[in-house]
């Protein structure tokens, strides 16, 4: 299991980053922001490897399940 920032989100974030600094904006007056979208994955695969049994309550939950 994993929760974690929305790595796509995150790509978008970069590439406002990188628009207002080619408008030129300069890079140390751009504040810094954190990543507002996190996601929860639950790989039961792995976790079936290691003889783990994940609750349905828990799987209901996770934005994305690999199986």
């Amino acid at each position: 299991m994993t929760y974690g920032p929305d790595y796509p989100d995150l790509y978008r974030l970069a590439a406002t980053y990188v628009d207002k600094i080619l408008k030129g904006a300069k890079p140390a007056e751009l504040p810094v922001e954190q990543p507002t979208k996190f996601e929860f994955v639950i790989n039961l695969k792995a976790a079936k490897q290691i003889g783990l049994t994940i609750p349905p309550s828990v799987l209901y939950r996770a934005d994305k399940v690999i199986k």
